[in-house]
């Protein structure tokens, strides 16, 4: 798998910064005043500096649940999901939606849960029992 590169609006670079290195626990690379890349599981993040300017939430319903779009995060492995989970709880993140199982039992099986950053930007982050199942319908 290639990794991929995004790179997100923030309001407050010192406060991202802790949230991506210190309750995330994605380490650093590189820097200037105005941004700072990490290492998202193997992927590139950049944060921007970007005055005055609000990320716009909507939300679409998907299981019972509000999805908030737009959204970013990675697929990871079934194990780092729940260790994920695990220190979000230490660090008290509030989740959008909790935590929980989708499809259970059918093809497509994934453990989500979505939070938001410090600037209002919102994370998913997923993992399948079974990474063939990915894409299954």
């Amino acid at each position: 798998m290639q990794p991929f590169h995004i790179a997100i609006p923030v309001h407050n670079l010192a406060e991202a910064r802790a949230f991506y290195s210190n309750v995330m626990g994605f380490r650093e690379g590189r820097s200037d005043t105005q941004w700072v890349d990490f290492n998202m599981f193997g992927h590139q993040l950049v944060i921007h500096e970007v005055n005055g300017q609000k990320q716009n939430v909507d939300f679409n319903p998907v299981d019972d649940h509000s999805v908030p779009i737009p959204h970013y995060g990675v697929v990871l492995k079934w194990d780092d999901f729940h260790e994920l989970v695990e220190k979000l709880k230490v660090h008290k993140i509030k989740f959008m939606i909790e935590p929980y199982i989708r499809f259970e039992g059918k093809p497509g099986e994934q453990a989500t849960m979505f939070f938001m950053d410090p600037s209002g930007n919102a994370l998913e982050f997923k993992a399948f029992k079974d990474i063939s199942q990915l894409f299954a319908k």
